[in-house]
Formats: structure tokens, C-alpha cells, sequence
């Protein structure tokens, strides 16, 4: 066969394989060699819009959900394995949310509310993300009823306002000294009777 015959081939059968590559069903290495490219996409669809937000929330009202069963002086403990076998027992929410591995971000927003509770007040871990998992499943009904994103987080700020003007307009003060301790005694009686 003539050399210019075989250029001629090789250059159709490159111009067919170059037709393949660009419909996507083969692929070929710079050696020649076919190989399957595998699509992802179809199995990791990117969710938007009301999806989106729905799948958000529903990952941090289960994360509220597991916390609200260990929540007050009547809340169960639960049982953590880590992966090393290590195995925990506690009702405290700081500590379970530490051990467990979360991929949403909605979830590990939660957790770092969490922590940050735990560092700047030192309690109500727990109380916090029971807190904001309610606030989410309130913002859910609201979302599903057409309400902008913005307008629901407008409304909780300002509720979260008229929240603290109530709380300051009912708060009592109490007057202690060196010497009239009783009225501290009884708010730590108070605050600490769901520790023990």
C-alpha cells in the first residue's frame, strides 16, 4: 500500500475519532488508547432555588432533632462512638455536636453556633440549635407561602429586637453586697438546678 494511502487513512480515521471525542463516547490517550469518561453530573445534580433552600433546612431541623431529646433536666443521654472506638456518654450538646462528623453547611453552621455559644457563655448549647432548628422550620412554611429569603430574615431581626425590649422591660434586678448574698445564691440555685 502506498505511503500516501496510509496518511490518507490515518488522517480519516483521526478526523472520526476526532468526530467521537466531540459527541463524548470515546476518548482516546496521547497514545492512542481508548478510555470511558464517566459523567457525575447527572448523579450529583446541583439543587437550586426553593430545593436548595428546603434541602438546607431540613439538614439543620434533623441536627435540631437529634439535639432536643437530650435538652433539660428530664433530657437522655446519648451514646457516641468515635472512630477509634471510644465511646461517650453525655447529654451535654457542645459534646455531641463535637463528636459528630457533618458535611451540610447549614449543619456545621450549627455546630459553630454551638461552639461559639459554649465559648463566649459557657451553657445552652444545646438550646441554641433547638432554637434556630425551630426558627428554620418556621422559616420553611414561610418560604413554601412565596416570602423572599430577605423578608423572613428582616422579620426575625425584628423580632429578635422586640424580643430583648420585652426581656429588658421584665428583667428584675438584684441588689447584692459582701454582706446580703442571699438574692445571688438563689439565681445560682435557680440556674444551676438543671446541672445536677
Amino acid at each position: 500500500m502506498p505511503e500516501k494511502e496510509k496518511r490518507g487513512r490515518r488522517r480519516r480515521g483521526e478526523e472520526r475519532r476526532g468526530e467521537k471525542r466531540k459527541r463524548g463516547k470515546r476518548a482516546w490517550d496521547e497514545y492512542g488508547r481508548p478510555f470511558i469518561i464517566i459523567k457525575e453530573r447527572e448523579q450529583n445534580a446541583r439543587l437550586r432555588g426553593l430545593d436548595a433552600q428546603k434541602a438546607n433546612i431540613s439538614a439543620g431541623q434533623a441536627l435540631a432533632r437529634i439535639l432536643r431529646t437530650s435538652l433539660g433536666p428530664k433530657g437522655m443521654d446519648k451514646m457516641l462512638q468515635s472512630g477509634d472506638g471510644d465511646v461517650i456518654v453525655t447529654n451535654d450538646g457542645a459534646t455531641i455536636l463535637e463528636q459528630m462528623d457533618v458535611d451540610n453547611q447549614i449543619a456545621k453552621l450549627m455546630v459553630e453556633l454551638s461552639r461559639s455559644q459554649d465559648y463566649e457563655i459557657g451553657d445552652g448549647t444545646t438550646g441554641v440549635v433547638v432554637l434556630a432548628g425551630s426558627l428554620l422550620e418556621q422559616a420553611e412554611k414561610l418560604l413554601e407561602r412565596g416570602i423572599h429569603p430577605i423578608r423572613v430574615a428582616e422579620g426575625y431581626e425584628m423580632a429578635s429586637r422586640i424580643a430583648v425590649e420585652q426581656l429588658e422591660h421584665i428583667s428584675q434586678k438584684f441588689e447584692f453586697s459582701a454582706t446580703i448574698i442571699e438574692p445571688l445564691v438563689q439565681t445560682c440555685m435557680t440556674t444551676l438546678s438543671s446541672k445536677m
